[in-house]
């Protein structure tokens, strides 16, 4: 295995050199090294999670500091260590529930033992990771096996009990890094297949005859729009070029290579064209945990012309991208301001720039941000991978994927990036 420093330090560079775009390939690679930090991390005999919690945490401040504003890294840290906390709990419980509902005591007799509920292993498990999420109705549908149609086992002896406690404990110590790297490569392919789970749901929301509008470039409404076409759906796509990168140039040509009927406007053509349009479907940076956006700049203009002509705003986003921040936290409020070549050439308006005021500052500023901020009040819908929910609903997805006490952990950029 390849040292993991000069994994850690190659992705690092990668990050504050801005050589990943996206949240999608952002939250893989920070996942896969991630992974890689827990193959290679010796844990000690005992508090084997704190020791696996203290080196994800180590590395995943230095990445967040790497590029504060790539929100997705900081959401597969947080993963990683709910994953760690949930998959130590289970062992936790299991085995517990394995030493007491194994040990009788000698002075009972036969009656009574059968008289003693006992609760396997999955049950135990089971109950552990419904107690790492706050109570809601979703969690009242989920089934769990009824304990007195399990069988029943006893031992007796203090030798048995003893022996009993100290193979299980050997056990957990074993099987919890293996279970943590499982659950980590289940990650991993999730944020592989999200694409093609939003995709699946796509027939559901787009039909015959409809004008759809997105702005820029997306990957996943790129599947999404060409999902609903293989399933036999005949509709228009309005694409809005989304300068100053005019990715939508790309979406439009990919669409048109894939059969879609697709009309390219200006961003300023976007009020004018909204009313002939049934349905705004966009990509997202981020979902904030009010259920707010962060997007490509150029979306609240969106998502405000849907709201005045009544438009249905849809979001499509994968699980990876849901944050457990709020707008008002330092990492949100910061923006990305790139580079004025992609609003002027090299020596464009170079007289105005070497125009100074009488404070010695230059006349002209050029600004270019690369995101925006769409409030929940604007969107109607989102679609994840695991299906269709209301903004007023991601709290409660926040809450399964993310535990409370790494919500808390110092996970911002420092004063020294």
């Amino acid at each position: 295995m390849p040292d993991v420093h000069t994994l850690v330090n190659g992705f690092i560079i990668k990050l504050k050199r801005r050589k990943i775009e996206g949240s999608h390939a952002t939250a893989k690679q920070a996942a896969e090294l991630l992974r890689s930090v827990i193959s290679s991390q010796r844990v000690p005999y005992t508090n084997q999670a704190a020791a696996l919690i203290d080196a994800v945490k180590a590395v995943g401040e230095q990445l967040i500091v790497a590029n504060p504003v790539e929100l997705a890294v900081g959401n597969i840290v947080r993963r990683v260590l709910h994953i760690i906390r949930e998959e130590d709990l289970s062992l936790a419980n299991a085995a517990m529930a394995g030493l007491n509902m194994s040990t009788v005591s000698d002075d009972e007799d036969d009656g009574d033992r059968d008289n003693y509920p006992v609760l396997s292993a999955a049950v135990v498990a089971a109950a552990a990771r419904s107690t790492l999420r706050p109570p809601s109705l979703q969690t009242l549908l989920e089934d769990i096996p009824d304990a007195a149609a399990l069988p029943h086992t006893s031992s007796s002896g203090g030798d048995s009990e003893g022996k009993s406690k100290s193979a299980d404990k050997s056990s957990r110590s074993r099987k919890l890094k293996h279970d943590v790297i499982e659950a980590v490569n289940e990650l991993i392919q999730d944020i592989g297949t999200c694409h093609e789970q939003i995709a699946e749901q796509a027939v559901e929301h787009i039909h015959h005859n409809e004008v759809i509008l997105t702005l820029g470039s997306s990957k996943t409404v790129l599947e999404f729009l060409c999902a609903a076409k293989d399933k036999k759906r005949s509709f228009r796509v309005f694409v809005a070029e989304g300068a100053p990168r005019y990715q939508g140039h790309h979406l439009a040509k990919e669409l048109v290579a894939r059969g879609l009927q697709t009309t390219l406007i200006t961003d300023s053509a976007v009020f004018a064209m909204i009313s002939r349009v049934n349905m705004v479907i966009v990509g997202a940076h981020a979902v904030m945990a009010n259920g707010g956006v962060i997007a490509p700049v150029g979306l609240n203009m969106v998502a405000l012309a849907a709201q005045r002509h009544a438009v249905p705003f849809v979001v499509l986003a994968g699980s990876h991208k849901l944050c457990p921040l709020y707008p008002h936290n330092p990492e949100v409020l910061l923006n990305e301001l790139r580079s004025p070549s992609e609003l002027l050439d090299f020596g464009e308006f170079s007289d105005c720039l070497d125009s100074q005021s009488g404070t010695g500052s230059p006349l002209l500023h050029v600004v270019n941000p690369t995101f925006d901020y769409v409030p929940p009040k604007l969107v109607g819908l989102f679609i994840t991978d695991t299906g269709g929910h209301n903004p007023s609903y991601m709290y409660r997805l926040i809450a399964d994927y993310y535990s409370a006490d790494d919500l808390v952990v110092q996970l911002r950029p420092g004063t020294g990036s």
